[in-house]
C-alpha cells in the first residue's frame, strides 16, 4: 500500500541541470580548464561541495578549504540569479497531471534534494502546496547515495519507507532509495538507473495505480 511519493528536485521535477551547467563552466572556466556537459551528469545528485571538489580534481586545481567556500558561493549566486527567473512553464510534462493524480487519492508528497536551492525553486514553480516537507542539503549531514534525505523525509510525512516511492533521475539518488527501504523508481535512461525497480522516461500520462502494479510485479 503506496501512501507517499518523495521526489528529487532537479531533473524529476523540473531542469536545472542546464543552469548548474552554465555556473560551473564559468567558474571552470575562471579557474583555467573547461566543463563540458558530460562532467555535468556525473555530479547529479551530489552536493555543491562535493560537485567543487570533483571539479577542482578534474581541473587538477588546488584551493584551501575558506578558497573552496567562496568559489561555492559564486557559484551558487550565478545559479540562483538563473532559477530566480524561472516560473511553472518549467515543470517537466506530465508532472502537475500526476501530482494532481497522487493528491486526489491522498498520498503524502515531499521533496528529497541535495539542492540547498530547493525550497526557492518550489516557490518559483508555484508548488509549494503539493509539498509541505521539503528535505535539502540544508537540513542533511550525508549525500546521496546515503538515504539520509529520504529517510528524512518519511519521517516528516510519517511513513515507512517501504510505504514509499522515491522518484529518482540519478543514480546515486536510486542507490539512496534502495539503501533506504523505499520503492525506487528511475526517470531517465533505463541503462544509467538499472539498478531503479521501474524506469520511467517521464511523468506523460503516468498513473499511480499502473505504477503500483509495476513496481509489485517487478518486485515479486
Amino acid at each position: 500500500m503506496i501512501k507517499a511519493c518523495i521526489f528529487d528536485l532537479d531533473g524529476v521535477i523540473v531542469d536545472t541541470a542546464k543552469y548548474h551547467f552554465i555556473a560551473w563552466r564559468q567558474l571552470a572556466n575562471k579557474l583555467g580548464f573547461d566543463f563540458t556537459k558530460e562532467y555535468n551528469e556525473k555530479l547529479k545528485g551530489i552536493s555543491r561541495m562535493d560537485s567543487l571538489n570533483l571539479i577542482l580534481s578534474w581541473g587538477d586545481v588546488q584551493k584551501s578549504d575558506e578558497e573552496k567556500v567562496a568559489l561555492a558561493t559564486e557559484k551558487n549566486e550565478v545559479y540562483r540569479s538563473y532559477i530566480l527567473q524561472m516560473d511553472k512553464s518549467e515543470i517537466l510534462p506530465g508532472v502537475l497531471p500526476f501530482l494532481n493524480d497522487l493528491r486526489a487519492q491522498g498520498i503524502k508528497m515531499a521533496i528529497g534534494s541535495a539542492s540547498k536551492n530547493a525550497p526557492t525553486i518550489i516557490q518559483q514553480l508555484d508548488l509549494a502546496e503539493y509539498f509541505p516537507v521539503i528535505i535539502d542539503g540544508s537540513k542533511v549531514e550525508r549525500s546521496k547515495p546515503d538515504p539520509e534525505v529520504f529517510l528524512k523525509a518519511a519521517a516528516e510525512l510519517q511513513v515507512q519507507p517501504s510505504e514509499s516511492i522515491v522518484f529518482e533521475d540519478a543514480e546515486a539518488g536510486i542507490e539512496a532509495a534502495i539503501a533506504g527501504g523505499f520503492y525506487p523508481v528511475g526517470v531517465g535512461d533505463p541503462s544509467v538507473l538499472d539498478q531503479a525497480s521501474v524506469v520511467i522516461d517521464g511523468f506523460v500520462g503516468l498513473e499511480l495505480e499502473g505504477l503500483s502494479a509495476r513496481l509489485l510485479a517487478a518486485t515479486k
